[in-house]
């Protein structure tokens, strides 16, 4: 019996090794809200804070929809600081863009969804922005799919 523990304490023990090595800005749930069938389009985009990484923006398609996500990094949530996300699809971006699916959440969230946006035949790009409380804002945009 005590071998048995110690394999299964051992082989929790290399999951959670490999686990915590998928990078610090990983984010694991990519299904929006309501569609379980999203795949991510384009590059995935960064927002900086005092010139460091703290959050993902990523654009999804699915469902019929555009999505956009945003991701905040555990490196960044360690700090002990307070930040409001908003998630938005960023529709024929340039200067006549128009935001779609704004969704904002101000509880420190760790992940944000926009809206599903009915917008697969337009120009898009997934926008986050993460303010954060006595700084600034800071956004990020993924490349365009048309």
């Amino acid at each position: 019996m005590g071998g048995t523990v110690k394999f299964v304490l051992a082989a929790a023990a290399s999951l959670a090794l490999v686990a915590g090595g998928l990078g610090a800005g990983v984010a694991q749930a990519e299904s929006a809200p309501g569609c379980s069938s999203t795949v991510q389009i384009g590059s995935t985009a960064y927002a900086k804070f005092q010139g460091q990484d703290i959050a993902s923006v990523k654009q999804f398609k699915g469902c019929g929809k555009n999505w956009a996500y945003i991701y905040v990094w555990e490196s960044f949530r360690q700090r002990g600081l307070h930040w409001i996300l908003t998630a938005a699809v960023d529709v024929n971006p340039g200067p006549h863009a128009v935001y779609k699916g704004g969704v904002d959440n101000p509880n420190d969230p760790v992940e944000l969804w926009s809206k599903g946006t009915d917008t697969l035949s337009d120009c898009t790009a997934g926008y986050g922005l993460i303010s954060v409380y006595q700084y600034d804002n800071y956004p990020a945009w993924t490349d365009t799919r048309c």
